[in-house]
């Protein structure tokens, strides 16, 4: 009854404890629930752990100085004045050194507790002995309340495990010799996310709730959320899994709702909701502060990309398919994975490079198996090697580079795909994950664009330079049929170097036969030396890329 039940005064229950009379607890607003029994006997049941509750408004008052070690009496000093002052301490803990004692009070008590304290320790504190009483307030007691608690190993570590992957630091810790109480001060900003947690770790079926806060619902976001409420069930029923979309936006609007979006008519719901700005939605995750939060990022947008590191520091996973983060400067990448490492936050983006193949993942694991990467060649572009595969005689270059933005294989601005931009930024990011070190500008573009084309400021204009210079892209294709070859839009890394650039490839290349929007990445390694590791398969499209954001998603709620 200590921890938040204050319907249960002490004074009451006591006469009833001691005369074994159970108590039965009813909730008021469901009166139908089973409620709570308490008894003298325990039910059989394999779980110790009875309930997790909560005292707000708590402050902690820390004394500490070389003063105390070895020194009679300092608690009962303590005490006393606080006993004078009719203060009532509800948290106590000391380190075995004697060097420093926490002491749990109400926040409204806190500065009369401390001028009471500093002053009682007047002459050691004057004496440099011990420090002036240190004052912590808006901070929480959280606690795991249970019976025969002290025979069942790993209690303590399974609670402190679970706060600390959620980022909730832990202030304090207290448990009695009868191991019928773990507490533990938290700030209160975090008890929210500290008791889901908790409860999800010892009460819940091992089933793991992802808080999802989408970013971009064009085309790859809308397959994505149809494949999210396509399978949610299968993921609670075979993966323990409960993903909810809290929040979704686009460039115009967003929507956040605490219990989750029904994505059965999440259209209707995100033209009902509030003008998008960056920072109101970054402010608004933040003050959620929910367990298991992850931030997913399906748009093309710098301005997005430079914020990750704020969900990052928060403990917020980020999922992305946009590649500018990644592909920014090295400083920056290495700074991204730095603090995904440092506040236990997974940063996963597999749909940089293939969409849905497991490119980036399968070189991860080529990594930390000992193995190096010595030389990578790859097609990396759908877009292109659809383009290029249906460039021919009776199809005009721009009447395919419009058949290909039409079905989602491009950018919404093409030329990003066509210039090698794009191709670029997908070998850097392959490279950085093999372990080099590279910036973007340290690559080769052998870009095929006329300069006319790369000058171009809008799509419309684009499209006119491509017609405009027709017989550029012709002559490349007679060549091409000259020379019995095909043509591909070939990355490759090598000896420290990198390059980009359209290829004559020959019947004898694996990459010859690559047909469709395919991509293909061939590495050699260590181990692989003659016959390199071969991905192969869909390389762009909405589905395909959605399904790559959605396997992310997937592995973050199975670590």
């Amino acid at each position: 009854s200590h921890f938040g039940a204050k319907v249960l005064y002490p004074p009451t229950i006591q006469p009833v404890l001691k005369s074994n009379i159970p108590i039965k607890i009813k909730n008021t607003f469901e009166p139908l629930a089973g409620g709570t029994l308490i008894s003298a006997t325990s039910p059989t049941n394999s779980n110790p752990i009875r309930g997790i509750s909560h005292i707000d408004s708590i402050a902690l008052l820390t004394l500490e100085g070389s003063g105390m070690i070895g020194v009679a009496g300092s608690s009962k000093r303590i005490f006393e004045t606080l006993s004078n002052q009719n203060i009532n301490v509800i948290f106590i803990t000391q380190a075995s050194s004697e060097h420093s004692i926490c002491i749990g009070i109400l926040n409204t008590d806190a500065e009369k507790a401390a001028n009471a304290i500093n002053f009682t320790f007047d002459y050691e504190i004057n004496q440099n002995k011990i420090q002036n009483c240190i004052i912590e307030k808006n901070l929480c007691i959280i606690a795991l309340v249970g019976e025969n608690m002290k025979n069942h190993q790993g209690l303590s570590g399974k609670m402190f495990s679970t706060l600390g992957k959620n980022n909730v630091n832990i202030r304090a810790i207290a448990q009695g010799a009868s191991e019928r109480n773990i507490s533990a001060v938290i700030n209160e900003k975090d008890v929210k996310k500290a008791l889901n947690a908790l409860h999800e770790r010892f009460f819940e079926e091992q089933t793991k709730q992802l808080n999802l806060f989408v970013m971009g619902v064009g085309n790859v976001g809308e397959k994505f959320i149809d494949q999210l409420h396509q399978q949610k069930k299968f993921l609670k029923d075979n993966l323990k899994i409960n993903a909810r979309v809290i929040a979704l936006a686009n460039s115009r609007t967003m929507y956040f709702n605490d219990d989750g979006i029904l994505l059965k008519d999440w259209k209707k719901t995100l033209d009902n909701g509030e003008n998008t700005e960056i920072s109101n939605f970054i402010s608004k995750v933040k003050n959620l502060n929910l367990r298991n939060s992850i931030f997913v990022d399906i748009t093309n947008s710098s301005a997005i990309a430079a914020t990750y590191d704020q969900f990052l520091k928060q403990n917020i996973a980020v999922v992305t398919c946009n590649k500018i983060a990644c592909s920014s400067d090295y400083e920056n990448y290495k700074n991204l994975k730095k603090l995904s490492r440092q506040f236990n936050a997974p940063f996963l983006f597999e749909t940089n490079v293939g969409a849905g193949l497991p490119i980036i993942d399968t070189l991860k694991h080529l990594i930390a198996s000992g193995d190096k990467i010595n030389k990578i060649q790859a097609v990396l572009s759908g877009s292109l090697n659809f383009i290029f595969n249906n460039f021919d005689q009776n199809t005009s270059f721009h009447d395919v580079v419009k058949e290909a933005g039409a079905q989602g294989f491009t950018e919404p601005d093409p030329k990003i795909d066509l210039s090698g931009i794009d191709v670029a930024r997908k070998i850097l990011i392959l490279i950085r994950e093999s372990g080099y070190e590279m910036n973007i500008t340290d690559i080769e573009n052998n870009c095929f664009l006329p300069a006319e084309c790369m000058e171009t400021n809008n799509n419309d204009d684009f499209f006119k330079s491509l017609i405009t210079n027709s017989a550029h892209f012709n002559d490349l294709l007679a060549k091409a049929n000259a020379q019995e070859s095909r043509l591909k839009f070939v990355a490759k890394f090598s000896n420290g170097k990198a390059s980009v650039g359209l290829q004559f490839i020959t019947k004898e290349s694996p990459f010859y036969t690559l047909e469709g929007k395919d991509n293909i990445v061939e590495f050699f390694t260590d181990r692989y030396v003659d016959q390199p590791l071969i991905i192969k398969g869909a390389g762009a499209g909405a589905a395909v890329t959605a399904s790559g954001i959605f396997a992310d998603i997937v592995r973050i709620g199975t670590i």
